[in-house]
């Protein structure tokens, strides 16, 4: 188990993500990839990117573990902005914190290849080696999916938004999976190893993930800032959407969008914003409750919304095609000025320890 310890001041600054973040997600798809759980929602997925591959797990494999530690760098703050830019964090990590977390790989594996001996120390060109492999890797495994983690992400936060506007942080901490027990004023967490981690006024920045399984994640270093990777909710109906390999035809787009003619079911995806039940769908819309649910579902068929169970109720969110369906463009990512602020304070966080 892991205990984490909150004070007032941690309460106060406890923040949920603002969005996934690339590298945690590459690099727990990469345990993923090899372990062979979770069939009826990564099955498909791993067949897909096995397809795309060429190498890369054989080169990551030694620096990502299927179990236990990975090193603290692969996952720098900066994931949340973007792949491009998390790699470019990654290579300006210092040379002594390569020596040192590599260090602590080798402790459990002796022979670990030469070129990862060569990062510990520093060396230019196996860094650049292994920026190239988690980027090629990224190519192929999250980037295709990136809209439907994206998707999932968001009804996520939905989920604990309204857990925070109802309760507070204590609701937002005893909302969580059934992995992780609020017992103010400590979080127990299901894990690999018996620890405690003394957040000290820090806060705690609680990130969600689509290929995090069971057991929620966070960094070996207590100098860093502390982070909680934690799955979301997972159901066969979650699996990742087969990449399309060519546009839909006109007649597929004609046959989603004609669900959509009307200013009822218009009325509908504009009310469900930032996320509703179904009764305030019902509400919101001026229609009967059975109505709502009608609509909600022709809208989650054309992938337009999430419906998730939350307690005895459903909770409705925008996909990011519905979302950019209502802003009258295609989806685009974009990072807002709190989203960069939250970035910035999350510095360094990574794997199960």
């Amino acid at each position: 188990m892991l205990r984490v310890h909150f004070s007032g001041l941690d309460l106060a600054r406890l923040r949920m993500a603002t969005r996934p973040d690339a590298l945690w997600e590459t690099v727990l798809s990469f345990h993923r990839l090899r372990d062979k759980q979770g069939e009826l929602v990564y099955g498909e997925w791993r067949s897909e990117t096995r397809t795309r591959l060429n190498g890369e797990t054989r080169l990551l494999a030694p620096l990502i573990p299927l179990r236990g530690y990975f090193p603290d760098f692969l996952t720098p703050a900066e994931g949340i902005i973007g792949a491009d830019t998390a790699m470019e964090a990654l290579r300006a990590t210092p040379g002594a914190r390569l020596g040192t977390e590599i260090g602590r790989l080798a402790a459990g594996r002796p022979l670990l290849p030469g070129w990862i001996h060569d990062l510990a120390d520093g060396g230019s060109r196996a860094l650049d080696r292994l920026i190239g492999a988690l980027r090629a890797y990224h190519r192929a495994a999250i980037a295709p999916y990136w809209q439907h983690i994206q998707a999932r992400i968001e009804a996520d936060r939905a989920t604990r938004g309204r857990a925070l506007l109802d309760g507070g942080a204590d609701g937002l901490l005893a909302s969580l999976p059934p992995t992780m027990r609020w017992r103010s004023p400590v979080l127990e967490v299901d894990y690999p190893v018996d620890r405690d981690l003394f957040l000290g006024g820090r806060g705690l920045l609680l990130l969600p993930s689509f290929f995090c399984r069971r057991t929620p994640v966070t960094f070996f270093s207590p100098e860093l800032t502390p982070v909680l990777v934690y799955p979301v909710e997972h159901t066969p109906a979650c699996a990742p959407p087969r990449p399309l390999r060519q546009p839909p035809t006109v007649a597929a787009r004609t046959g989603s969008l004609s669900k959509l003619v009307g200013q009822t079911r218009s009325a509908v995806l504009q009310g469900v914003g930032g996320g509703c039940t179904t009764s305030e769908l019902a509400r919101r819309v001026g229609v009967s409750l059975a109505s709502a649910s009608q609509h909600a579902t022709v809208l989650r068929e054309a992938g337009l919304l999430l419906t998730l169970r939350q307690g005895g109720a459903v909770l409705h969110t925008l996909t990011p095609l519905g979302a950019a369906l209502l802003r009258g463009g295609a989806p685009v990512e974009r990072m807002n000025e709190s989203s960069v602020e939250l970035a910035g304070a999350a510095s360094g966080a990574s794997g199960v320890r």
